[in-house]
């Protein structure tokens, strides 16, 4: 008997291979069969798939899940828009381990995740339960509890903090210390995580506005951590440096390849911007990957197949503080903020350092009469929302920066500001169809579960569909759904997950290719504390099932919880470079 039989479906497989139309039925969680099944054949249950798409449950490659697992158990939005199986433990940053003798760490680690991924730090507070201290540990406390497939990678700032305490950060571990980080980090392997993350960018700052601890790390304490990884099945490596936001120093292209090599296992960082208006980038990122090869490694490049919309303010920290010389006048008290702001050479000199190479991929943010205005707060502002900056100064012959600073200060800085992409651009798309193709590029960084109220990439999968079916059909749907599901499976290793084929575990996402899309993110105040996120409606997505289990229909969760914390070894294979 079949728990479960869809009749008719067109098969998308995962394989990039032409879809079919066929009948699937599963069984105790894995896919039991594709091709004819009789209506006289006992099911469970059973639902006509004529006109819908069925493919396998897509794999998100960055993730910060870690802490809204445990009060959302459904991973929302991603489940949403049908993904099934999510990479966590992310750019050095995770929950454990904690050390049992320093209770305190564990508030300093929910600070830093509330300033560094954008986290609510309530949520953090009041939503996990923070009763582990080894990383076995905390994965035990997910296990059979989460609706999702999640695997973690172990953070080089926990490990850090775990053996140096406050030390990590500004300090350099004794040989007796690097052994203990050593050791917390094999026992976190053996345990079943996914492998090593760090993360050296200039952007990542604790909750006291200090470096993160590894960014204090230096290059033989990074390689000694990532032989460690090599010594495992089934791992991976995880790195972020300040060049992955526009283009790598020498310095960070070896210290990828070297990492990569060392371990004999992937090393995939976040993220690949796209832009035809800087040709020059994406060669340059990409011979990290070159270099690993001949150096025997493999660097991977995640980047997104969509523009997701990411909104500022001048009032709370956003990337907007990233800027080179403006985090110091953002940080000010909003007063003294507003009066600098409205001096004209303080804004000259903003605008200068915003349009420098030092900038980097931030310049992009320094387009201030493309911005949306989004909520205001003031009667001054009525009207504004939804208007485009450069309309409104034209209308009060203000320069654009002078005229957002005005608006904004009305509202005492708590105006939403909505900057429109400058690399909308039908040469920048042509750049991104031509770079998916590389064999290091992957799709993802949605960087779901974290910076809530400030953007939404979970959606990223239901859109890309969207766009290929129906938008600008940079690819076909075949080989959309491959980079979706396939691509990321065979880069984690994981087994038998990724593709519809019998005896695979049943992750599954049906849905109507005529609506298959992303609807409008819409802040939302559902977390822990009656804190804020961006929320986006999966559209045209019928069902999703997480081995064998439906856990979505029609965009609402079913309440089951069939996901499983995937533990590297049993769950994923060894992906080796050599």
């Amino acid at each position: 008997m079949f728990d479960h039989v869809i009749a008719g479906v067109t098969v998308v497989d995962g394989t990039g291979g032409p879809a079919f139309v066929a009948d699937v039925g599963t069984r105790g969680g894995r896919i039991a069969r594709i091709g004819t099944i009789g209506a006289d054949e006992e099911s469970r249950s059973r639902e006509d798939g004529t006109g819908l798409m069925l493919a396998p449950g897509f794999v998100d490659p960055h993730t910060h899940y870690d802490a809204q697992l445990f009060w959302d158990p459904y991973a929302t939005p991603s489940l949403n828009h049908g993904v099934t199986t999510v990479a966590a433990g992310n750019c050095g940053f995770t929950l454990a381990p904690l050390n049992p003798d320093r209770p305190e760490d564990a508030d300093y680690t929910r600070r830093m995740m509330s300033k560094v991924e954008g986290m609510s730090l309530v949520a953090l507070e009041e939503g996990a339960p923070w009763n582990w201290h080894g990383f076995g540990e905390y994965l035990d406390a997910l296990e059979g509890r989460i609706a999702v497939n999640a695997g973690f990678m172990v953070g080089h700032c926990a490990l850090r903090r775990y053996v140096m305490g406050a030390d990590a950060v500004g300090g350099q571990p004794s040989d007796e210390q690097l052994d203990q980080m050593l050791r917390l980090l094999h026992a976190a392997m053996d345990a079943g995580a996914w492998g090593f993350s760090t993360t050296q960018s200039s952007t990542h700052t604790d909750g006291d506005g200090q470096p993160v601890a590894s960014r204090h790390a230096r290059p033989a304490e990074l390689l000694a951590l990532a032989r460690a990884v090599g010594e495992h099945e089934g791992t991976q490596i995880e790195a972020i440096t300040a060049g992955c936001l526009d283009q790598f120093s020498d310095a960070e292209i070896d210290l990828f390849a070297e990492l990569s090599a060392v371990a004999g296992r992937p090393l995939n960082w976040n993220v690949l911007t796209v832009d035809a208006a800087v040709p020059e980038r994406v060669p340059r990122q990409l011979y990290a990957s070159e270099r690993a090869r001949k150096a025997g490694g493999r660097v991977v490049a995640l980047t997104m197949p969509i523009l997701t919309p990411m909104n500022m303010s001048l009032g709370t920290f956003c990337a907007l503080n990233l800027i080179p010389g403006w985090g110091p006048i953002l940080a000010l008290p909003v007063p003294e903020r507003i009066a600098r702001l409205r001096d004209p050479e303080v804004r000259a000199e903003m605008l200068r350092r915003a349009d420098s190479k030092e900038a980097g991929v931030f310049r992009r943010l320094a387009h201030f009469g493309r911005y949306v205005i989004g909520d205001t707060y003031s009667d001054a502002n009525r009207g504004l929302s939804g208007r485009v900056v450069e309309d409104i100064a034209a209308e009060r012959g203000q320069d654009p920066f002078a005229c957002l600073v005005e608006i904004c200060a009305a509202d005492r800085l708590r105006t939403v500001l909505w900057p429109m992409p400058t690399d909308n651009d039908p040469a920048s798309w042509a750049l991104r169809a031509e770079t998916w193709r590389h064999e290091d590029v992957l799709l993802g960084g949605s960087d779901a579960g974290a910076h809530l109220d400030r953007m939404c990439g979970a959606p990223y999968t239901t859109r890309f569909l969207g766009d290929c079916l129906r938008g600008r059909r940079l690819v076909g749907v075949e080989q959309a759904v491959k980079m979706l599901t396939d691509d990321p499976a065979q880069l984690f290793g994981l087994r038998e997950r990724g593709r519809i084929e019998a005896g695979f575990h049943a992750d599954l996402v049906l849905f109507d290719p005529e609506r298959i899309d992303a609807g409008q993110a819409t802040l939302v105040h559902d977390l822990p504390g009656d804190s804020p996120r961006l929320d986006a409606r999966a559209l045209g997505v019928r069902a999703v099932w997480v081995n064998g289990v439906e856990a979505i229909r029609d965009d609402a969760v079913s309440g089951a919880v069939p996901g499983r914390v995937l533990r590297s070894g049993r769950d994923t294979r060894t992906v080796s470079t050599r």
